[in-house]
């Protein structure tokens, strides 16, 4: 089946050189130039979101949190801002990545079909269900309940408690996770990691769950019982 990736940026000209690209080779691409088309344009299944920051009316951060309240897909970043706390919020809000502009074209190739593969995979994923205390992970349905009660995650955030519930009691660190999560090697910021771990923690926290995330120092991090 045809990949679909929808693009959303109010500079007509980027959105045109990232269709290119990714028409070029072989994925359906949808345009978008402002938040209301894009939403419009997620009534049709969407594989992957590139979306800009700085966009009018409702920007790049705010579209992504209604977004994440409509379907689960990957979401990169594209901008050019470039601070810390920027990419901080952007992967609070529910962002999957986060790449700089200008940008470099194999570079974002490379994070676009990496995040895909990872897609693919969790797709076709046998596992099902694993009950830890009062915590319960449907692998399958990407679902996690906490005293019955559904904890909303975002995409990494499930695959980072995945990865720790799986392998319960094993240490990894920042470019284990980055790597195993992001699928790719020495690109990132490793950052990215300690944002999404203190927001899973903090979901965990807050229904006192009976398994927590615990930061070994100086070497990375596991899920164990309180």
């Amino acid at each position: 089946m045809q990949e679909s990736i929808l693009v959303v940026d109010d500079e007509l000209e980027i959105v045109d050189i990232i269709s290119d690209i990714f028409e070029d080779r072989g994925y359906r691409v949808l345009k978008a130039y402002n938040g209301e088309q894009a939403l419009d344009q997620l009534k049709t299944n969407v594989d992957l979101i590139i979306l800009d920051v700085m966009m009018p009316q409702m920007d790049g951060f705010d579209l992504c949190k209604v977004i994440r309240e409509q379907i689960y897909c990957p979401i990169l970043f594209l901008s050019a801002k470039h601070s810390e706390m920027d990419k901080v919020k952007g992967f609070t809000l529910g962002g999957d990545d986060y790449i700089t502009k200008p940008f470099q074209v194999k570079e974002l190739i490379a994070r676009v079909e990496a995040h895909l593969r990872r897609e693919q995979r969790d797709r076709v994923s046998t596992q099902n269900q694993r009950l830890l205390g009062n915590l319960t992970i449907n692998y399958s349905q990407h679902d996690v309940l906490l005293d019955g009660k559904k904890i909303d995650l975002t995409s990494k955030e499930f695959k980072i408690l995945e990865l720790l519930t799986v392998n319960l009691g094993q240490i990894f660190s920042k470019e284990q996770i980055y790597e195993k999560i992001w699928g790719i090697d020495a690109m990132g910021d490793l950052n990215t990691i300690i944002v999404h771990i203190n927001n899973l923690r903090a979901k965990l926290t807050s229904g006192m769950s009976t398994y927590h995330i615990k930061t070994v120092w100086g070497v990375g991090y596991k899920l164990e019982k309180r």
